[in-house]
């Protein structure tokens, strides 16, 4: 009797151990299905996804489950939580194949098998030709294209501008772009940048007060910043050229003729100054036509704040800066101490 009951206990336990195994199968069967089939979704073969820094796991599951990418949000978290990814997930833009499970696309996230941004400086007072090329050599975008489009009347006109080309509205500054990022997507970047900074309520009040449109102003700005490398003067050279328009005198901007030349920043001649072209402002009165650079943030400022002052000259002082006079008579001192301070310089 004794011998009976043992044998029907062994024979239960093998019964129960059958049915935990056939449990664990079933369920890790269920999981195997639920998490590493593959998720297709329709048209593409793939879907490039960009996660920004600072998105969470459930916008980034949001996203994914609207675009059709993913069946199911629910399942997405829970592979989440078992390979420990809800807080891990890496910025950047991910190129996710057609048919990738759960699993795949979560270690995706986690790992950071992704393309990361290239971080581009565009100085301010860049011009156009040279953004293009910096865009060029760092983006690997078409450089004539960013020229082309920056003076694309249509796209202009989507823009809601009446001018003939982005130069000086194309604010300068650090910026991340994938690599090969459409030529427009940069380009409307750059300029919504500015419209930001530009838009404020109290630079809009300036622009009223000082009854200059805003090309006239950007256009200002731009000659600051080709005039000196030291911020502080910027208010000062401001008031300057203000002065000589109010007086209606020619600006006689030096950066204006080595914009009109063409050729790259060069020494200039006592024959460049004579050049026919609207952008000499040593022949043509008041402003050029529009900016010659892409001013930066305190350019901009400066021209719409102009230093209350008397000068109306400035000529190089031979330490990275400007000496400011109030008439042609102390001009050209100013101007024969600089030339004698070069010539000690070139003997040097």
């Amino acid at each position: 009797m004794q011998k009976n009951k043992i044998i029907l206990k062994n024979i239960l336990t093998k019964k129960q151990f059958i049915i935990i195994i056939a449990f664990f199968l079933i369920v890790f069967a269920v999981l195997a299905y639920t998490f590493f089939s593959p998720n297709y979704f329709e048209g593409k073969k793939s879907f490039r996804f960009e996660i920004k820094t600072g998105t969470t796991l459930n916008q980034v599951i949001d996203t994914l489950y609207n675009a059709g990418i993913i069946p199911g949000k629910r399942n997405m978290r829970i592979a989440a939580f078992l390979l420990g990814a809800e807080k891990s997930i890496k910025a950047g833009r991910y190129e996710i194949p057609n048919g990738i499970n759960y699993v795949n696309l979560v270690e995706m996230f986690k790992e950071g098998l992704c393309e990361v941004p290239v971080y581009v400086h565009l100085y301010d007072g860049i011009s156009l030709k040279v953004l293009a090329r910096v865009l060029k050599e760092k983006v690997y975008v078409d450089s004539v294209l960013v020229i082309e489009l920056s003076k694309d009347k249509k796209f202009i006109q989507t823009e809601e501008f009446n001018v003939s080309s982005l130069e000086g509205y194309l604010l300068p500054g650090d910026y991340y772009f994938y690599k090969e990022t459409p030529v427009k997507e940069i380009i409307e970047k750059l300029k919504s940048n500015f419209d930001k900074f530009i838009s404020t309520d109290s630079l809009q009040k300036q622009i009223k007060k000082l009854k200059y449109n805003l090309h006239q102003i950007l256009t200002m700005a731009s000659i600051i910043q080709g005039e000196s490398k030291k911020v502080d003067e910027y208010i000062t050279i401001s008031g300057v050229y203000y002065n000589r328009l109010q007086k209606g005198m020619k600006l006689q901007a030096d950066p204006t003729i080595q914009y009109s030349l063409n050729t790259g920043w060069r020494r200039l001649l006592k024959n460049d100054l004579k050049i026919n072209n609207p952008y000499n402002t040593y022949v043509h009165f008041g402003l050029p036509p529009g900016p010659i650079n892409n001013p930066g943030k305190a350019a901009i400022l400066s021209a719409l704040y102009p230093e209350k002052h008397s000068y109306l000259f400035f000529v190089a002082d031979g330490k990275g800066g400007h000496k400011f006079t109030r008439n042609y008579t102390e001009h050209l001192k100013a101007v024969k101490e600089y030339r004698k301070w070069f010539g000690e310089q070139v003997i040097k």
